[in-house]
């Protein structure tokens, strides 16, 4: 399964093992393809959809999707941006992120993407929901404010064979 294969992804030639999912592939051919749910080492989610690329002209999510050889990969034209840009939006306003305030402003994925997407102003109203924030543990601060419904949090707690957290509905 070490076997190298050729895929390109935006017109560049990429290389790359066998079976690599095609963010890891991009990474390592020194293309930028974002992404809020992927992290090193944990069985991919694709839950936030913002990896999206087009591989042959369908929608797959780059951090779950395995390259093959001969795939041809878009992850930057057009419609990518601007679907990225609006699901980038509908986190700030269906969450409670007040980049301002926050401890994590200028160390934050979400407001990086936020500003390389140019997001000045959401095009959607803010909702303010009342979400809640757990503290009553000694070892865990569970601030649902800050949730984005990645499940990185479940899914490196669970690979840690701990299962403190679970999603249930839409968080």
């Amino acid at each position: 399964m070490n076997e190298k294969i050729k895929i390109h992804i935006d017109g560049k030639e990429c290389w790359t093992t066998d079976g690599t999912s095609i963010i890891d592939a991009a990474k390592e051919n020194g293309i930028f393809i974002p992404s809020l749910c992927h992290v090193d080492g944990i069985k991919p989610a694709g839950s936030c959809r913002i990896c999206n690329v087009q591989v042959n002209g369908r929608n797959m999510t780059a951090c779950s999707t395995p390259a093959v050889d001969g795939m041809n990969i878009e992850s930057n034209i057009p419609e990518l941006v601007e679907m990225r840009k609006a699901i980038i939006e509908v986190m700030f306003v269906a969450g409670n992120h007040f980049c301002p305030a926050c401890e994590k402003s200028g160390n934050c994925e979400l407001q990086a993407l936020g500003y390389r997407y140019q997001m000045l102003v959401p095009r959607f109203p803010y909702e303010f929901p009342e979400k809640g924030v757990n503290a009553d543990s000694k070892y865990i601060y569970h601030d649902r404010n800050r949730c984005i419904m990645c499940k990185r949090c479940v899914r490196g707690v669970i690979k840690d064979g701990k299962h403190v957290f679970a999603f249930h509905g839409r968080g």
